[in-house]
């Protein structure tokens, strides 16, 4: 039997490729397009990676693009990005109106005698992840803090202690929520006859 000759070269292992994936729509840069918020991913684009910029949105890649498609799907393609656009601004422009509409209440609820909870709803609404907040909330006021359902379904924080004035401050200086939006309310236990 013969033997195969040794060969110098030894073989290479596959390298995994580095894929840059866009900060507003997860996809890779070269399918931003396809998303609804191609505007923003072309901006985070240019401002994180601009050499990809330039080899995505340059003149010349743009134009060899568009060169290879039809007229009919020229016009298309124009009509298509021009709808998507102006659909992107509208919800852009409705998400800002509802966080503008939207409340943040802070209840403290008497527990026992002198003992309070404070729960806060509505920060969802304005872009805050509830379980980070109530984290947040269990650190700066070195107590218990944790998100539970409410009896209509929806999530609230619950805060132990009396703590709605500092909620407050927090809530409308570092969540950005103006503060005609907070509302604070006080709910007694009611006294049972005997």
């Amino acid at each position: 039997m013969a033997e195969a000759a040794p060969t110098d070269a030894a073989p290479t292992e596959p390298q995994a490729r580095h894929v840059v994936y866009c900060g507003v729509c997860s996809l890779p840069p070269e399918y931003c397009e396809f998303g609804g918020t191609a505007k923003k991913c072309k901006e985070w684009l240019e401002q994180n990676h601009p050499d990809m910029h330039e080899k995505l949105y340059s003149e010349e890649a743009i134009t060899a693009g568009l060169s290879t498609l039809s007229v009919d799907a020229q016009k298309r393609a124009e009509k298509d990005s021009k709808k998507k656009e102006a659909k992107a601004a509208a919800a852009e422009a409705r998400e800002a109106e509802a966080k503008k509409e939207a409340m943040v209440y802070i209840k403290r609820v008497e527990r026992n005698k002198r003992k309070y909870v404070t729960a806060v709803s509505g920060l969802e609404a304005h872009g805050m992840e509830l379980k980070k907040v109530a984290k947040e909330f269990g650190k700066k006021f070195a107590t218990g803090s944790s998100v539970t359902k409410t009896a209509s379904g929806g999530e609230e924080i619950v805060v132990q202690g009396d703590n709605s004035d500092d909620i407050f401050d927090w809530v409308v200086d570092v969540g950005g929520v103006p503060d005609e939006n907070v509302e604070c309310i006080e709910d007694k236990k009611k006294k049972s006859a005997g």
